[in-house]
């Protein structure tokens, strides 16, 4: 047998394999896709079948109609009879399905088939509808999910490459991060350069450049280059997920509305099965009334006094909402959060990183006459680039634009805490800090006048104003300013429209407090509170406005987020403050803010809509069964479509 045919046939059953493999992943993508979209298959199977007995029973097709009638009760029944009496034999309670059960099968027995299959059928249609509002949240929540990587490549302490599952990287591990890679772990480049997609997180649809000593998180995309990174956080620890676990919590939660309709459905069921069997005993045993007319009135009043609809009011269109938010990158830990959130009056927010970007920058630079501002600069961006606080990271940074890189030679470093730094260059003396970091160094006897006076103007604006002393003179000053983020003016802006007052709660001075909330148009503003000061403050918020939210990101606002009845946490912030938050905005947005506070008040008023409809319906109902003027085939029509109708309008939300 030469290579040649060997080759031949490695390909033919090599290929067969393949195909073979392919075949089994399509039937098992197929069984999969069945098992999603049963309930709907099983009821629009048992549809037809309904229609071909009722097309059997105008040809006079007796047998063949009963038989088709029965499977139509067995398919389109199936999943919710299941469903009905699982729940009475695991949990001993009474449900709607028990009672749409009783109601068919008691229509049967007085031959009325066609209705029985019509409840059957509807009823289906419907518990369809509600799983489908269940699915597409869960679709919509676990997108999410899908963007963390289930494997890293780790180095080993020889050098070499080791594939292994994400849950196995330990603090500290060095990791290799390919183009076109999802990133495995939050962590620190250490070596390498690309470009990273960071819109997951962000909402920034731009690349990030990353070097080395830049932070990049699990589930981003890395561009086009590769990078080693030191993972910082254990997998359970990384931000996606911990939203992945907010997604779970989303799901399994209940509503106090949803909790009191559930808690009082079995007594519910079992006053209207009493008041059926008093229809059955009482008028034809004590007033001799036709027992068959009566037991059909009672299989109507099982159908139409079933609370399907006011059941069906609640949770589709909360899980529509919840789906609506996740897809806007705000996830909600529970629908309670969600339904709530409408009713606040007060929005209370953290300053840094919140209402500012947290990234403050040079607003102001002055000199004395007789100084040159690059070589000041100069030695001020030599000095600061010792330093990795804030605000020497924007002297820096304001250095880089005018293309001042700081290239003296330092002899000696002195942080002075609370005041400023002092540094001696070329053996001359250089100070950097506030007025306490001048007195301590004795630069303060002669304050020019220039300086001093634009000292004031620039503190009134709400800067922070450092001195730059020299060998015993003041020769300039530097201003720095958190920048207000303009999104969070907009959405302050918007929340004040409404009516809902908006408040800052911040550990900076009075006259910075109360610049930055003039300028971001804020209605209150509280200055100088500590972390427990922020809690009490929220406190008093409640008090004053009944329900208050409380918007942070950092450790210090974590016990004002939980003391709020509506704790919001920027996705960027901390961990505690993510875990302690009711919602979280994923890519940061605050505008998604605003969206959620409309669609909350959006989702109270389907709640309130179909909880008004579904009742007037049952009330109409009845009283027009005991009017003696409903029928069964009307009553199915009136109550399964109000509960169809009230479920649909639930699921306008996922639109918004």
């Amino acid at each position: 047998m030469n290579n040649a045919t060997i080759l031949l046939i490695n390909q033919s059953f090599g290929g067969s394999h393949m195909n073979s493999i392919a075949a089994t992943q399509s039937r098992v993508g197929l069984l999969h896709k069945f098992q999603t979209h049963r309930e709907i298959i099983f009821s629009i199977i048992g549809g037809l079948f309904l229609l071909f007995a009722f097309i059997a029973d105008r040809n006079e097709a007796t047998f063949v109609t009963l038989v088709l009638y029965l499977l139509s009760y067995g398919i389109a029944g199936y999943s919710k009879a299941k469903e009905g009496l699982l729940d009475l034999v695991q949990n001993r309670s009474l449900n709607v399905e028990i009672l749409m059960i009783i109601a068919a099968l008691g229509a049967a027995s007085i031959g009325y088939f066609h209705e029985g299959a019509i409840l059957i059928f509807i009823f289906s249609l419907s518990g369809a509808l509600e799983t489908y509002s269940l699915q597409k949240s869960e679709r919509d929540l676990s997108k999410l999910i899908q963007l963390a990587p289930e494997e890293a490549h780790r180095y080993n302490e020889d050098g070499s490459l080791m594939t292994i599952p994400v849950d196995e990287l330990r603090i500290g591990d060095r990791i290799l991060i390919k183009n076109g890679e999802r990133v495995p772990a939050d962590g620190i480049v250490r070596n390498g350069t690309s470009a990273i997609d960071e819109s997951a997180i962000t909402g920034e649809s731009l690349p990030v450049d990353k070097a080395a000593g830049d932070e990049v998180f699990n589930g981003t995309m890395n561009g086009n280059g590769s990078i080693i990174v030191e993972v910082k956080k254990d997998n359970q620890d990384s931000l996606f997920q911990k939203m992945i676990r907010l997604v779970q919590e989303a799901k399994s939660s209940r509503p106090p509305s949803q909790q009191l309709i559930e808690k009082i459905e079995g007594p519910y069921v079992m006053t209207v099965l009493i008041v059926v069997a008093l229809m059955l005993t009482i008028p034809p045993f004590i007033f001799g009334t036709d027992f068959e007319q009566t037991f059909y009135r009672a299989m109507v009043l099982l159908v139409v006094a079933s609370p399907c609809a006011v059941v069906a009011s609640i949770m589709p269109a909360l899980l529509s909402g919840i789906s609506a938010s996740a897809k806007r990158g705000v996830l909600v830990k529970g629908g309670i959060h969600l339904e709530q959130f409408a009713k606040a009056k007060a929005v209370a927010f953290d300053k840094t990183g919140t209402i500012t970007k947290g990234k403050p920058v040079v607003t102001d630079f002055i000199v004395t006459e007789g100084h040159q501002e690059e070589d000041i600069l100069d030695h001020l961006v030599t000095v600061e680039k010792q330093s990795s606080h804030p605000l020497a990271q924007a002297i820096v940074n304001y250095g880089e634009t005018r293309s001042i890189s700081g290239q003296q030679t330092i002899t000696h470093t002195q942080d002075v805490t609370g005041h400023g730094v002092k540094a001696v260059i070329n053996q001359h003396e250089w100070y950097i800090g506030n007025l306490g970091l001048m007195k301590k160094m004795g630069e303060t006897d002669i304050i020019p006048e220039k300086i001093d006076a634009k000292r004031k103007v620039l503190q009134n604006e709400g800067k922070t104003v450092m001195y730059v002393g020299y060998n015993g003179d003041i020769v300039g000053l530097i201003a720095v300013k958190d920048q207000i983020r303009p999104e969070a003016k907009a959405l302050i802006a918007e929340l004040n429209k409404k009516g809902v007052k908006t408040i800052m709660i911040t550990g900076d001075n009075e006259q910075t407090a109360q610049t930055i909330s003039k300028e971001a148009g804020l209605s209150e503003w509280v200055s100088e509170c500590l972390p427990e000061q922020k809690v009490s403050e929220v406190e008093k918020l409640t008090k004053k406005y009944d329900v208050v939210a409380m918007v942070g990101d950092g450790v210090n606002d974590a016990p004002a987020i939980a003391k709020a009845h509506i704790g919001i946490a920027m996705g960027s912030g901390t961990d505690v403050a993510i875990e302690t938050a009711d919602l979280v905005l994923t890519n940061n947005q605050l505008k998604n803010i605003a969206s959620t506070f409309k669609l909350s008040r959006k989702l109270n008023r389907i709640i309130k809509q179909n909880l008004i409809f579904s009742v007037a319906v049952i009330l109409i109902l009845i009283v027009t069964n005991f009017m003696q003027q409903l029928t069964l085939p009307l009553g199915v029509i009136g109550h399964e479509g109000s509960t169809i109708l009230v479920i649909l309008n639930g699921l306008r939300l996922l639109k918004n």
